[in-house]
């Protein structure tokens, strides 16, 4: 507990004389370091979370989130039917896939074709999207859907015919020749990631198991589940489900990425740690300069009996609130400031005409922020703790003084 003649002497010391303007700035810097220590990190994290939450969203919107790959047998048609899986699922869909070469007038480009019924084409997320352009009944036995960016880069639209070539080929007297089949343009569609509209093509599942003389028995399983962020306990449970079969979730497809952005979240937490470490120096500066500047206070608090753990919580507690206080101030800035991030990136750009966010880098029409509460209260006591560590030096060295020699040469 700290007694009324602590806390009298601690606001005391908060309140610098004019004789004491340096300690004053001092402490002031030390405040306006840990606030902006703070307030940055929170800022730095909220972004990293917010530009990988968009780009998780984007990833599950145009992918299975659990892909079922047959081994050497099919997949059992009874395994759709299995009610732990049909708990977890939203979506169960047959598919079928390849690679082949789209020809239009002069051009030529590669592109991974995707299989789908009818029905099942129209489940898929981007197909439901605002941004998707056509009718999704409409692939049929000749019709395909391409992305938009394809589109643009080949001036393509609805209705115009392109000739896909696939490597199976047709045995004929003059050898092997590929197969080319003519498609009609039935529909586009926008996933938000350039590279995926500019490679991906989808089929009907029928044609282009003709194109690529696929069978039956080698379509992949694509599992669409309620909640697609919670992959690692989903997965526990699909593996228990198809024992024979290869799962790949679209963390696992994506796990370089993934891990990369985990790798450069933690380096820029530790790297802007250390603006508040040396933010929290400034505190040992200023606490032992108003040890040096108080010594005849402390030797008069020792003479009438004050304890030396008393002496310690008085410096100690002044260090402390400097740095809970400069924590929170922080926490509100930075909160603040991640808020109307996008706001403030627009106003900045409108003023110095220069893009701070260019989407075709990012491929994101807006600064992302999401605030998580966990990592607030991470940086939080990070700071708290650090305040704690550097308040102990100067708070024990005040205890510590002679009050005799401290008298003397006052």
């Amino acid at each position: 507990m700290i007694s009324e003649l602590e806390k009298k002497v601690i606001f005391r010391y908060l309140k610098p004389k004019k004789k004491d303007g340096f300690l004053n700035i001092i402490s002031i810097f030390s405040f306006i370091g840990i606030s902006l220590g703070v307030a940055v990190l929170i800022i730095v994290m909220s972004v990293m979370n917010g530009f990988r939450n968009e780009l998780v969203n984007k990833i599950i919107g145009f992918n299975a989130h659990i892909l079922v790959e047959p081994y050497s047998d099919s997949i059992k048609n009874t395994y759709p039917n299995d009610k732990t899986l049909l708990k977890i699922s939203k979506d169960l869909i047959y598919t079928n896939s390849g690679e082949g070469v789209l020809f239009y007038k002069e051009n030529t480009k590669g592109l991974v074709l995707r299989g789908y019924s009818k029905k099942d084409f129209a489940k898929l997320s981007i197909i439901n999207s605002e941004n998707f352009e056509g009718n999704p009944d409409d692939l049929i036995k000749n019709g395909i859907s391409i992305g938009r960016e394809l589109a643009l880069d080949y001036n393509l639209s609805i209705g115009d015919q392109i000739l896909i070539m696939s490597p199976s080929g047709i045995q004929t007297i003059i050898g092997n020749i590929p197969k080319q089949e003519p498609f009609i343009v039935t529909s586009l569609f926008d996933s938000g990631l350039a590279d995926f509209d500019k490679n991906v093509a989808f089929l009907n599942i029928k044609s282009l198991e003709g194109l690529f003389n696929l069978d039956k028995s080698e379509r992949n399983l694509e599992i669409y589940l309620k909640n697609p962020i919670e992959i690692d306990f989903a997965k526990s449970i699909i593996k228990n489900i198809f024992t024979e079969e290869f799962i790949y979730t679209w963390a696992d497809m994506n796990s370089s990425l993934f891990s990369a952005l985990k790798v450069e979240r933690n380096v820029m937490f530790i790297i802007l740690s250390l603006i508040i470490i040396v933010a929290a120096f400034n505190i040992i500066s200023g606490l032992t300069i108003l040890v040096k500047n108080k010594t005849r206070d402390i030797a008069i608090l020792k003479s009438i009996g004050v304890q030396n753990k008393s002496i310690t919580k008085i410096f100690f507690f002044v260090g402390i609130i400097i740095g809970v206080s400069a924590t929170i101030f922080g926490i509100f800035l930075g909160v603040l400031f991640s808020i109307y991030i996008e706001k403030i990136r627009f106003f900045l750009s409108s003023i110095f005409n220069i893009s701070l966010f260019p989407e075709e880098i990012y491929f994101l029409d807006k600064m992302p922020s999401e605030i998580s509460f966990a990592s607030i209260s991470i940086i939080a006591i990070c700071s708290i703790l650090i305040t704690i560590i550097v308040s102990i030096y100067p708070a024990r060295k005040a205890a510590n003084q002679d009050p005799i020699k401290s008298l003397k040469y006052e």
